[in-house]
């Protein structure tokens, strides 16, 4: 199930606070003498009013004038009190109205959450819709929030493998393709209100997303999404079939775990993705059998953790990559069999570090890499230079640049 999360307070304007009819009538007065009496100051000190001639006679003119005026006062009185009074029932109004839309949200929850029950895979995809439907439609983010956690609630359920296609499991095979179109279905539907843009309707921007431990066995289309605000998490989370895509992905300002996560059998892009202001953590992940890319991805910004990543067996592209700004660390990484490159990688601005990380069995290559302000630290490794690093580095090495002692020496 999701973890454990403080609950949320309801939005301000969810929350009916009124003061008394005397102390608002009250202040409403005082604003409006106040008002008053500095637009008349304002007026003699305008006009340049040096004195004020007094009479002692008072006249029918002068009495008439006074009647209208306190006419005048009563009236403005009675407007002050109208406008109070009516303020007051607008926000009665507008409470009422939410507390009717949060009951009738109430009631559509459960009918869709006993869907998500069905032994029906059809009534369970009704279920996830109308879910979906309802947290676009959520009175506030507070609802919203708890539709998303019960979908991600239903991908961390376990649930029985596929008995394989041999005929004395037929009904078993199709039963479970059934109740995988479900978890695929909620997987598109995730990665598609990812992808508007934020503030639009029907965006969950902002939002957590809570996908810990959850097996992604097919496709998932984050292209061009934007994780601005709020916790995604894929901590410990099986990417094994399928395509998932993050190219052109903005990850800002959020908070994004992949830490732990196995990536086997399914091609996983990051191409052209942009990472600034945000920590992004795939520390401890596993990435074999699977082509992982990261080509002409920006990291400027915010920290992206590598750290103590296995990358075994699979090829991993950082091609024409740029780091500037920002902190990103692949220390203690592992690098065995597969191929990773860096090659025409920029390193300008950013602290990287690949101290204490090991290359062994697998081909890694600087080809083309340039390295321009910032840190960049490869110190204790026990394994030759990597393909091209030298070269690309060059002789001595920039400031910012450190290298094992082993690396520099002469080669007999």
């Amino acid at each position: 199930m999701t973890a454990n999360r403080k609950p949320r307070s309801l939005p301000n304007e969810q929350k009916l606070r009124l003061w008394g009819v005397g102390w608002a009538l009250a202040l409403t007065f005082a604003a409006a003498v106040l008002a008053a009496g500095g637009t008349l100051y304002g007026l003699v000190v305008l006009l340049d009013f040096q004195k004020i001639d007094t009479t002692a006679k008072l006249d029918a003119k002068t009495l008439f004038d006074l009647v209208k005026l306190s006419f005048g006062v009563v009236a403005g009185a009675g407007a002050l009190v109208a406008l109070v009074v009516a303020y007051r029932r607008q926000r009665v109004d507008e409470a009422g109205a939410h507390r009717e839309a949060t009951r009738l949200h109430t009631e559509r929850f459960s009918q869709a959450v006993d869907k998500l029950g069905s032994d029906s895979p059809a009534v369970r995809l009704g279920g996830v819709h109308a879910l979906a439907g309802l947290a676009d439609d959520a009175p506030d983010n507070s609802l919203r929030q708890t539709c998303i956690d019960v979908l991600c609630a239903y991908l961390q359920l376990p649930f029985t493998p596929d008995p394989g296609t041999d005929p004395a499991h037929q009904e078993e095979h199709h039963r479970y393709l059934a109740f995988r179109k479900v978890r695929h279905t909620i997987l598109r539907l995730i990665g598609d209100h990812y992808r508007r843009p934020k503030g639009t309707h029907r965006s969950w921007q902002g939002c957590d997303l809570d996908l810990t431990g959850v097996i992604i066995d097919g496709d998932m289309d984050f292209r061009s999404a934007e994780f601005s605000g709020g916790t995604v998490n894929f901590r410990g989370a099986e990417f094994s079939g399928g395509d998932v895509n993050f190219r052109d992905a903005t990850f800002s300002g959020s908070n994004v775990s992949f830490g732990n996560a196995r990536f086997s059998g399914s091609d996983v892009s990051f191409g052209n993705a942009r990472f600034s202001g945000s920590a992004v953590y795939f520390g401890f992940a596993t990435f074999s059998g699977s082509d992982v890319s990261f080509d002409s991805a920006t990291f400027s910004g915010g920290a992206v953790d590598f750290g103590e990543a296995r990358f075994s067996g699979s090829d991993v592209y950082f091609e024409y990559a740029t780091f500037s700004d920002g902190v990103v660390n692949f220390r203690d990484a592992t690098f065995s069999d597969g191929a990773v490159s860096f090659g025409a990688a920029e390193f300008s601005g950013s602290d990287v570090y690949f101290d204490f990380a090991t290359f062994s069995g697998g081909a890694v290559s600087f080809n083309g890499a340039t390295f321009s302000g910032g840190e960049v630290v490869f110190d204790n490794w026990s394994n030759p230079a990597p393909q091209e690093l030298l070269a690309a580095v060059g002789t001595p090495p920039p400031a910012g640049v450190t290298l094992p002692s082993a690396w520099l020496l002469p080669t007999s």
